[in-house]
């Protein structure tokens, strides 16, 4: 072949290729897990224990002593690492927290009732609602991100949401949204192994405790046991102990419930990348419904009539999210989480549903 024949083909060749259809790059992440911890409070997320608590009168705390060995220290970077290691030693180095205050930061709620099925709403639909003013029984008149995402035909199917919470099926409004949703009885619908059968007796030997909501393990385990078996695309998790000990004015085992949720939070995004298609394709959305008071007298509550509740927190982690730690001199609110769950898919949540809020300022300084 002679010179100019060879540099015309090089030519031809090289003509075709940049007008031939290029292979779409697969997105970043391809999944996103989100996990609440009902009531947590930003006190504890980033000072870690709080020793005025600890008392009898203030906490409920009967023996100090080994609550302090386990979770106090001399810092609150010391006492908050002890207490959701998970959080600080994993998703604080390679994601971004937003909602401590001694670094300018202020994550907050916006319905200005400051429980929970507003807060939730808030959450998951992008914006506040003010028909939904109580924690009764009503259907959820507002299409949530879960929702929208699951009528969609990248996730129809791929969304579930477990939850400690039986309200969780009024929330997410079941029915319509077609979301498999577990909120009560069994943790497992339809088990089909020894283990998810075992999974559900151990849940049904547990004591209806607080009535309206079950302990944690089962709906985590729950939850682990759906994302091994059904890999769901966008898996949210619920957690309610956290609130229910902190009415009950025990903050010993409120401690102790924030740190085996932040143990079961390492154990779910473990398990997801131990799994070829969630391995480096995940993301993991943190927060929580609502704040609590600031002092030992209200502390244990939340509501309108406790300034503090409106402040919270939230956390983000995954590929595509910079890894800038906790974030200074930035105000988010609860409902920028709807839409930055879809944006880390891909989706543009605000397009389709305009009253939603801004996604979070995850990839900006």
């Amino acid at each position: 072949m002679s010179t100019r024949i060879q540099v015309a083909f090089f030519c031809v060749v090289a003509a075709a290729a940049a007008i031939a259809p290029r292979a779409q790059p697969r997105p970043a992440i391809a999944n996103v897990l989100v996990v609440t911890m009902d009531g947590m409070r930003w006190q504890e997320v980033f000072g870690g224990l709080q020793s005025a608590l600890l008392t009898k009168e203030a906490g409920g705390v009967e023996e100090p002593e080994p609550i302090e060995r386990r979770f106090g220290g001399g810092t609150a970077e010391q006492r908050r690492e002890k207490l959701m290691p998970f959080f600080w030693t994993i998703v604080a180095h390679d994601g971004q927290l937003f909602g401590d205050p001694s670094r300018g930061s202020l994550a907050r709620v916006t319905n200005g009732l400051w429980f929970s099925y507003p807060g939730y709403n808030e959450l998951l639909a992008g914006y506040p609602d003010p028909r939904i003013d109580s924690n009764d029984k009503n259907l959820n008149p507002n299409v949530t991100v879960l929702e929208w995402l699951n009528h969609r035909p990248a996730y129809a199917g791929r969304v579930a949401a477990f939850a400690s919470w039986e309200l969780l099926p009024w929330i997410l409004n079941a029915q319509r949204s077609g979301i498999a949703c577990n909120g009560e009885g069994p943790p497992i619908a339809q088990p089909a192994t020894e283990r998810e059968r075992a999974l559900n007796d151990f849940a049904a030997e547990l004591p209806p405790y607080w009535g309206a909501t079950r302990f944690d393990a089962p709906t985590g385990l729950g939850a682990l046991e759906y994302l091994r078996s059904h890999h769901p695309r966008v898996l949210y998790v619920m957690l309610g102990e956290t609130d229910e000990w902190a009415h009950g004015r025990r903050y010993d085992l409120y401690l102790d419930s924030a740190y085996r949720n932040d143990r079961f939070i390492r154990q779910l995004w473990e398990t997801a990348q131990r799994m070829p298609e969630y391995a480096g394709r995940t993301a993991l959305l943190l927060a929580t419904d609502h704040g609590r008071g600031d002092g030992a007298a209200d502390w244990t509550d939340h509501g309108r009539k406790v300034p503090a509740a409106e402040r919270i927190w939230m956390a983000a982690m995954g590929p595509g999210v910079p890894a800038l730690g906790v974030r200074a001199n930035v105000t988010v609110t609860q409902s920028q989480l709807a839409a930055t769950v879809a944006a880390l898919l891909g989706e543009d949540y605000v397009a389709a549903q305009p009253k939603a809020a801004l996604t979070l300022p995850i990839a900006n300084r």
